[in-house]
Formats: structure tokens, sequence, C-alpha cells
């Protein structure tokens, strides 16, 4: 190694320029003895400068070579190639600005692999997702589209850089529907056996300082026929229970009924006769329960004084109000649905052993409505009963039809709203019926 190279720059500057200036006095003190001192200092100092130059020259040009170097490293690093390196066998400084350069070319390569790496799974599981994925530009064009959105829109061809909107006018009616709606939602292709039901979610974002949307199309025919296919199954369980407990008692007594009118025993009939009433009556009640849940109409939303509305449903079952209620309060909903709503409510928390006077229900108001909450003291429901209490034929009732909660949920969305259950810090359940202000 040269020695120039083993000491700093700035020291190894300083030595030769010492040695050249130690020459020139030597060469200057020579000439003297024949020349006037002014001349001879002259030529010495002239005699100098090429050596002087060329030494510089040497000690630099390893220092220039590595800042081209540099500059070329940190260009490539722009471009986003980190295969570089450099080498120095010199100390100081510069020794620390190579290897700091270095182990930053390491780090820029290791993340760019990891980056690499993470792209490649998201591409793989984003091309094979079933869902159809659109990512529409400002402009409405196709900017990425998936192996499934290829092949729901375009018969498995490219769909990049096309008009998504020319793409919805040859699809089909329900499709364009769906999307000129706006947001998301359910809508179905075909008809009878060849009917597929898709769900579609669209979501938008900035991309690059630019609005994009993001569009998903999920096939959803094999899920909900699935899905119908237990629910039915369900349904039918629960009915033929509900069947078979009414009418193997009121076969039973109308045999024994047909018994005691033969044998003359006319005291003992109208005890039969009561039970198949009750029988009866109770299986027309729980007829009538489906055809209400599965026929539940639109809802009329009129003005309604709330605590009139609460007194009449006060004179149907028991309850304590929590809290003040403005007398001339007003809301807009379907008093009759409502009012089925909270009955149903309101019976559950007797029927959860709760004590008469600890049920009770809250009526707030909130920013964007009202809001009724139902609080009982009962055992609440663990976490495997809150989620499913709201869905059809759910029942953790012996006789239960599972169907009280179920309404309550299709009114309160009728209307625009939302049903919610959350167990009481205490203990009890709290079910908040939340209605929209009109």
């Amino acid at each position: 190694m040269p020695w120039h190279q083993r000491l700093p720059l700035t020291v190894t500057l300083t030595v030769v320029a010492l040695l050249h200036v130690a020459g020139a006095i030597a060469l200057a003190l020579f000439l003297s003895r024949w020349l006037p001192v002014w001349t001879a200092g002259g030529v010495a100092f002239a005699a100098a400068i090429p050596s002087l130059v060329w030494a510089l020259r040497r000690i630099i040009a390893p220092a220039q070579s590595l800042f081209r170097a540099l500059a070329g490293t940190v260009t490539s690093y722009r471009d986003g190639d980190y295969s570089f390196s450099l080498s120095w066998q010199g100390r100081g400084t510069l020794r620390e600005l190579v290897d700091a350069h270095n182990e930053l070319g390491d780090t820029l390569r290791a993340q760019r692999q990891s980056l690499v790496q993470r792209e490649l799974l998201l591409d793989t599981m984003v091309q094979n997702t079933p869902v159809a994925m659109l990512l529409i530009d400002p402009s409405g064009r196709i900017v990425h589209a998936n192996i499934a959105a290829r092949k729901t829109f375009g018969g498995g061809r490219r769909l990049e850089g096309q008009l998504f909107a020319t793409l919805l006018a040859g699809a089909p009616s329900s499709m364009a529907e769906a999307f000129a709606a706006g947001g998301d939602g359910m809508f179905s292709v075909g008809d009878g056996d060849a009917e597929d039901i898709y769900h579609l979610s669209r979501r938008r974002f900035r991309l690059n300082a630019r609005h994009h949307e993001l569009v998903l199309l999920r096939e959803m025919t094999t899920d909900l026929r699935r899905q119908e296919v237990q629910t039915w199954k369900k349904v039918i369980r629960v009915i033929s229970h509900e069947l078979n407990n009414s009418l193997a008692p009121i076969a039973s007594l109308a045999h024994s009924g047909a018994e005691l009118l033969r044998r003359g025993q006319l005291e003992r009939l109208p005890e039969a006769l009561t039970t198949i009433e009750e029988r009866a009556r109770h299986l027309e009640s729980f007829i009538r329960g489906y055809a209400r849940f599965a026929k539940l109409p639109a809802p009329r939303r009129d003005p309604v004084q709330l605590l009139t509305f609460i007194d009449q449903l006060a004179s149907q079952v028991p309850f304590e109000i929590e809290g003040h209620v403005d007398p001339g309060a007003i809301a807009h909903f379907d008093a009759g649905q409502v009012e089925q709503a909270l009955l149903n409510l309101l019976r559950n928390a007797h029927e959860s052993g709760t004590a008469p006077g600890s049920v009770r229900l809250a009526v707030r108001r909130t920013a964007d409505g009202w809001r009724l909450d139902v609080l009982d003291r009962g055992a609440g429901m663990n976490e495997a009963v809150l989620g499913n209490a709201l869905l059809p034929f759910y029942s953790t009732k012996r006789n239960g039809t599972g169907l009280g909660l179920a309404l309550a949920r299709e009114i309160a969305e009728a209307h625009g709203g939302r049903i919610a259950l959350l167990n009481r810090p205490d203990g009890g359940l709290c079910v908040s019926l939340v209605l929209p202000l009109a």
C-alpha cells in the first residue's frame, strides 16, 4: 500500500508540500553561490512547480476516483439498482464514508429483496382469489384487473386500459343497475337454476395523489344456497317440532273426547275441549308469527308522540321508565311495527328471570335519531349467544321460535336503524333499538 494511502489526506498533502519546499530552498542555496539571491530563488521555485503539481495530482487522484464512484452509486440507488459496493484501502474520514456507503447499500438491497417477495406474494393472492377485483383510475379506465375480473367482465381477456363504462354497457342489466345505484349491494344474474348471486363492494381511496376506486365482485351463489338449505332445514325442524307439540295432543284429546261421548261421560268432555282449544290457539299464534316475519310491510313513518306511545306500551306489558321523557317529544316511525318490536324485547326481559320492577325502558335522543334501551337484570348472554341471537330461528328457549329478536331486527333495519345487544356491567342485558330521526 502506498504511504500516502496509509495517512489521512490532509497529512499526506502537508508532508509532500514541505518536502518540495525544502528541496526548493536547498536548490536556491546551491544556486546563490553563482547567481544573485533573488534570481536563484526564482529559478528554484520555478523548478519545483512541475514536481509539486505532479505530486499533488498523484495524491488527489485516488480521492477523485472515489468521489466519482460515490456519485455513480448514488445515481444507481436513485434508479433502483443496489448491486454496487465500493472498495477503499485508505484510512480516516474517507474510509468511514465508504463503509457507511456500503452499509447503506446492503440495507437497501435487503429491503428491496423483502419488498419484492411481499409484492410477489400479494400479487399471487390477488390474482388467484375468487373475488373479481378491478382498480379504476379517475378517468374511468381500468388500471388493474385480476384473473377473476377478466373472466367475469372480459371472457378471460386483459382489461387494463379499457373504459369501465364500456364493460358495463355489455353487462347484464341487473349488474349495470347495481353499479348505477352506487355503494355496496347484492344482485342476481339469470333466473331459475341458472341464477347467480353476486355481492358488490366499492371503495374509494387516493393513489399517487389521485382518486381511484376499487371494485370487488364476489359470487355468493354457492354460499347463499348452502345457507339457504341450512335455513330451510332449521325452519322445517322448528315447524315440525311445534306442529307435533300441538297436533299430537289435539289428536289424542280428540280421540279421548270421542270415547267420552261414546261412554256418555260428558263431565270430562269440557276439559278435553279446552285443552284442544289452547293447543290450536298456540299453533295459530305460532303460524301468525312466521307469517308476520315473512311478510313485514314497508314501515309508514308517521309522527308519534313518544310519551303517549310509551303509555300505550305499558298497558300491555309492565316496565319502569328510566330517566326523563320530554312530554312534547315527537318521533317519526311506524307505531305498530315499533310497538311489536318493543313488546317482543320487553317480554324477553321478563322471561330472563328479572324481577318485574327491574325491567326498564330508557328513551334517549341521539345526534341522528332516537335510542330505546330495554334493560333487564337477568343472566345476560355469553359470546356465542350474542353472536347468533339476532338470527332468524335461533333460540335458547325450549319452546322458543327464534323470531322475536329477528323480527325486531327486521323492523329496525326497515326503518333505516339498527339493533344491538350488550351485557350490562352489573349483570343483565341491554337491547338497544336505534331509529333515525325521519
